[in-house]
């Protein structure tokens, strides 16, 4: 199997003796499984990041069930194929998936959680939201697929009858919470600094966040990296790719949104003025306060910046740039 070395790379960055180990029995491994779900014509796409992704064909389920294992004969029917080093957030994207149940995002047909694998409906046409030139209509179609794929946990943890496999995501699923919590330690890493950070804006960023999670709606699963690159265009509708699967404040989920598409929503003109004027659009729609949709895109940049900048306080550069305009609105 010829891997790209960027993707090779990335795994051994990413996940040490485990991601070499994993390359390793990766050729084994897709072989095996595709055998198990009768794939044919497997190609990996050429952009690898971060897991083996690659397009097939398997035998078209006869009646279209995703768990039927009854096929029809001469067709085939076009999928996607991914595999990935195991880790909590490849078992979140898997739960969600399985919760979203099609509904605003791509199907999950197959699934095997011990090898980190799953097989999901192809999009077509498969364009992505940053194709689109109008950024107000970008913006509506963003928020008509929030909408449908946010899930309150409420209800999924008080229902008596709650399925078994329910209760098992939700244990799976990512918290918002702990992810802003990695923002304790970046003044200790800059020796109670803040790096590369504009001060104001991590003073802000500490000031704002617990007001935003103490005073924002109760939490729901949410996609948790919905951007104009995670968003493609299928028959009739637009459908999300590559969930997180978060459980936290359904505000949040515009900050990816609000940075995007990289680099040319900084590249582009006005970009305040086009921030400014998304922010409104979600505020009407999704129904939450502008200050608070502001708020939360400011802290998703400059948690962005935070998972990009090294200890010698190099990178980060963009979602910086992108957390001053926030706080300048």
């Amino acid at each position: 199997m010829n891997l790209p070395q960027g993707f090779i790379k990335n795994i051994h960055n990413a996940f040490g003796d485990n991601g070499h180990l994993w390359l390793n029995k990766l050729p084994k491994l897709v072989d095996k499984i595709s055998h198990q779900w009768n794939l044919s014509n497997v190609q990996a796409v050429p952009n690898l990041s971060y897991n083996f992704v690659a397009f097939a064909n398997r035998p078209e389920r006869s009646g279209g069930a995703a768990q039927s294992t009854s096929y029809s004969k001469g067709k085939d029917e076009e999928v996607v194929l991914k595999i990935g080093v195991p880790n909590n957030e490849l078992a979140s994207e898997m739960a969600a998936l399985r919760l979203f149940d099609g509904n605003g995002a791509v199907r999950l047909l197959e699934e095997d959680e011990e090898n980190s694998a799953f097989l999901l409906e192809r999009i077509r046409p498969g364009e992505t939201l940053s194709t689109l030139e109008d950024d107000d209509a970008a913006t509506n179609i963003a928020a008509d697929v929030m909408l449908k794929l946010w899930r309150p946990l409420e209800p999924l943890e008080s229902r008596s009858s709650l399925l078994d496999v329910e209760q098992q995501a939700v244990q799976k699923f990512i918290k918002l919470t702990d992810w802003f919590g990695e923002l304790k330690n970046l003044r200790p890493m800059f020796n109670c600094g803040v790096g590369p950070f504009p001060e104001k804006i991590i003073s802000r960023v500490e000031e704002t966040l617990p007001h935003l999670f103490a005073e924002s709606s109760p939490p729901c699963l949410i996609h948790g990296d919905l951007h104009h690159f995670n968003i493609l265009s299928s028959a009739n509708q637009w459908l999300a790719i590559d969930p997180k699967g978060v459980i936290g404040n359904p505000e949040y989920e515009v900050g990816p949104l609000l940075i995007n598409p990289m680099p040319n929503f900084l590249n582009g003109s006005q970009p305040k003025v086009r921030a400014e004027r998304r922010i409104a659009i979600l505020s009407e729609r999704l129904g939450f306060p502008r200050q608070r949709l502001k708020d939360w895109g400011l802290c998703h940049a400059v948690l962005s910046a935070w998972w990009d900048v090294s200890p010698d306080g190099i990178g980060g550069e963009y979602s910086i740039q992108c957390a001053e305009i926030f706080a300048d609105i």
